[in-house]
């Protein structure tokens, strides 16, 4: 059972009393500081001044803002400048130390660093110095003299003149390539008004020779020092490839051999046709290494193709200058070429049929008419032997000329013949002179051409002969290409 005690909690009998609850207590009434403070704290003050612009919360951000800029002004602490010592200005001989130690800009003169009065022992000198020798360097030019390059050097009349006579006595000055570096050094003069004397000088005047030239004893003096030099010809081998040019300017060929070497295959075979990317090249070259390490590659001497089941090709060439032909390794050439103009003009009527300019008729013109000035020379188109020169017909003044093959040409309207009948003339020789002599409208050349007595149109007509070389000359010519073609791949 329950029981309930004075005090207003309930108990149960015998047992501890237990509470179930307590009573609740008002709560104080709020404060008018306490109203303003929540007051406050429902306040914005620092809305956001871009949005509401205008508005009563507006202006008291606005207020906010400037209260509290007005309070950070007015708070800042003042500064005062801060008081420091001066050093007084040099003068005198500290001025004078300072600058020594001091660098000054070329805008304001640059006169630092330390100065020294002129004493007893000091003499003013008369002309600025001049360094004691000068190292130069001049170039050879083409058509350029010796003694002039030394000049336009600084080089004196009288020691350019005895250097020239010292280096025309060890060489000929012919074979001074363009472009030679010559190095000279140039001593000390006595004054300004004379050219500084040749103390050295030095160049290569050949691939096989270095010159040089010293002062000794007041004197110049040659030194000739000879270079050894190894021609052992340089040969080039490989795969024709793709492109016989590409393939053989990767191998290590010079560009004019290569030109040279496809120039001389062409005149036996077609390149394009007869010419397969399985084929090897065979090129020999003319080569000079010098004992300091320069290398010369000159001409084309052998030419070779090894084709593919067929008959390999080698050419060598045999001769001196514009006379060097191309021969098979036999000793045989052949040489082929359309016959040239004889004389230097322009085609006014062609081969064929046409309506004659005086008889006004259809008939055959068995020749090329070459309108050309009075006077000019006529050359002969091949080698030969004049049949006839002189006057017949309408040819006016005329030449026949017997060639080679059964080959004839004619020349007619001569103004005036140069050869007589029965002399030999060589092909390019004048044999008369552009005229107008019988039956003609102007002054030309009427040249006709036969081929075992019919006559055939110029332009259609191509020279071959065939030579072999015989006795000495062919034992000669077998020697040089056994040496050739012993020749080693890279010409070691």
């Amino acid at each position: 059972m329950f029981l309930r005690s004075d005090s207003g909690f309930e108990q149960a009998g015998g047992t501890a009393t237990v509470s179930f609850g307590r009573t609740l207590s008002p709560l104080p009434a709020p404060t008018a500081f306490d109203r303003f403070r929540a007051g406050l704290a429902k306040v914005d003050w620092v809305p956001d001044l871009g949005a509401r612009i205008g508005s009563a919360e507006w202006w008291r951000g606005a207020l906010t803002c400037t209260a509290l800029c007005a309070s950070a002004v007015a708070l800042a602490p003042r500064l005062h400048p801060i008081a420091g010592t001066v050093a007084p200005p040099l003068a005198g001989a500290q001025w004078d130390e300072a600058r020594a130690q001091s660098i000054a800009p070329l805008a304001y003169g640059a006169n630092t660093g330390h100065r020294m009065a002129a004493n007893d022992f000091v003499a003013p000198l008369t002309q600025t110095p001049e360094r004691p020798s000068i190292d130069l360097s001049a170039s050879y030019g083409a058509g350029d003299s010796f003694a002039a390059v030394l000049r336009r050097a600084g080089v004196s009349e009288r020691d350019s003149d005895a250097a020239m006579r010292l280096v025309t006595g060890a060489t000929a000055l012919d074979d001074l390539k363009p472009g030679t570096q010559i190095d000279l050094t140039l001593g000390r003069r006595a004054d300004k008004t004379v050219a500084r004397p040749l103390d050295q000088l030095s160049f290569r005047a050949r691939f096989d020779l270095q010159l040089s030239l010293k002062r000794v004893g007041g004197a110049l003096a040659l030194t000739r020092q000879v270079i050894a030099v190894d021609h052992t010809p340089l040969r080039i081998q490989g795969l024709v490839g793709s492109s016989l040019y590409r393939s053989a300017r990767a191998a290590g060929a010079p560009a004019k051999a290569v030109e040279s070497y496809i120039r001389a295959i062409a005149s036996r075979l077609s390149v394009g046709h007869d010419v397969r990317s399985a084929d090897r090249f065979d090129l020999i070259v003319e080569q000079a290494r010098a004992a300091t390490g320069e290398v010369q590659l000159g001409g084309l001497l052998f030419a070779g193709l090894a084709r593919g089941g067929g008959k390999p090709l080698q050419l060598v060439k045999w001769g001196d200058g514009e006379r060097a032909q191309w021969f098979e390794s036999s000793g045989q050439t052949e040489q082929r070429g359309a016959m040239g103009m004889p004389v230097s003009g322009h085609i006014t009527s062609t081969f064929g049929l046409r309506m004659h300019p005086i008889l006004g008729i259809l008939r055959m013109h068995k020749g090329m008419d070459i309108g050309a000035p009075w006077g000019s020379p006529i050359h002969a188109a091949t080698d030969g032997v004049i049949q006839f020169a002189g006057r017949t017909g309408g040819y006016g003044n005329f030449v026949k000329l017997a060639g080679p093959g059964g080959i004839a040409t004619g020349y007619g309207h001569m103004s005036r013949i140069a050869v007589r009948t029965g002399t030999r003339v060589s092909r390019g020789q004048v044999i008369g002179y552009v005229g107008s002599t019988g039956l003609s409208t102007g002054p030309h050349l009427h040249w006709e051409v036969w081929r075992n007595g019919v006559s055939v149109n110029p332009r259609t007509i191509s020279l071959s002969s065939v030579v072999q070389l015989s006795g000495e000359a062919l034992r000669a010519f077998r020697a040089r290409v056994g040496s050739l073609l012993s020749v080693k791949p890279g010409g070691r």
